[in-house]
């Protein structure tokens, strides 16, 4: 029973198949580069959740997350971003070994041992400030693509946000692989999943306040900006191009993540 939003999330995309963009002809070589540049074959069905989600986040997420940071203080913010990254710690130590990164792996391991112990249950980052072992993401999605999977179309799903196959796909192994998950059943699980999930989604809708109200002023076309900006930040966390940090965000691409404060990631 657990998994059945993934199940409705699955259904809720089977009708993006009918709503996709118009290929460009071939005697027009600059639109089908650019085409291909995108790879947003069904833009019209992402344009279409892109504004579901835009009336979600007006009405509900942005609140929230505006009241989180006006309400609490940043050193508890902060220290609750930490806990959250300590708790994916497993996932990303997973794919840290099944993409043959030992070194990787050890600075993920070490990390989570102090800051489990020293750092009161990685509410203080005790490895990386003192130290001196920053943290990285790792998910699924990205050990497919170095893998050599592709990445498939483009999609845009509410309140999740920019996306694609590969990395859904990814982010539901990451729920499954979760150490949460194999506790079984019961209130207490519920709870605390239910919990850790709702703290996930506005201490990163939090984090994306400045960047995204940034976009959204300047940008004319807001929907190909964030588009542009999730597809490059993917490439370089695939790559291992972003700078050390606390790992924020779902743990597929979506928040700010460790060592870009400012980067226009969606939520």
């Amino acid at each position: 029973m657990r998994f059945k939003p993934s199940i409705l999330l699955l259904a809720a995309l089977l009708p993006a198949f009918g709503a996709c963009a118009t290929r460009p002809p071939a005697d027009d070589p600059e639109s089908l580069a650019e085409f291909r540049q995108t790879n947003d074959p069904i833009e019209p069905f992402n344009r279409g959740s892109y504004a579901v989600h835009q009336a979600i986040d007006r009405n509900v997420l942005a609140p929230v997350a505006r009241a989180y940071r006006d309400g609490v203080p940043e050193p508890v913010r902060l220290g609750v971003r930490n806990a959250l990254a300590n708790l994916r710690t497993p996932v990303i130590l997973a794919n840290d070994i099944l993409q043959g990164e030992p070194r990787r792996a050890g600075d993920t391991l070490g990390r989570f041992v102090v800051n489990s112990t020293l750092g009161v249950g990685g509410i203080f980052d005790v490895a990386g400030n003192r130290l001196g072992v920053r943290g990285h993401t790792e998910d699924f999605g990205q050990t497919f693509a170095r893998w050599g999977i592709g990445e498939g179309p483009y999609l845009f799903i509410p309140v999740i946000g920019p996306s694609n196959p590969r990395d859904l796909t990814g982010f539901g192994l990451g729920i499954a692989a979760d150490p949460l998950i194999w506790l079984g059943q019961g209130t207490t699980v519920d709870v605390l999943t239910y919990s850790r999930t709702g703290a996930t989604v506005v201490d990163t809708r939090e984090e994306l306040l400045d960047p995204i109200d940034a976009v959204e002023r300047s940008s004319l076309d807001s929907y190909a900006t964030l588009r542009s900006a999730y597809r490059q930040r993917r490439r370089a966390e695939i790559e291992n191009r972003t700078g050390g940090g606390t790992p924020s965000g779902f743990g597929t691409g979506f928040g700010v993540g460790p060592g870009e404060p400012s980067a226009p990631s969606r939520r």
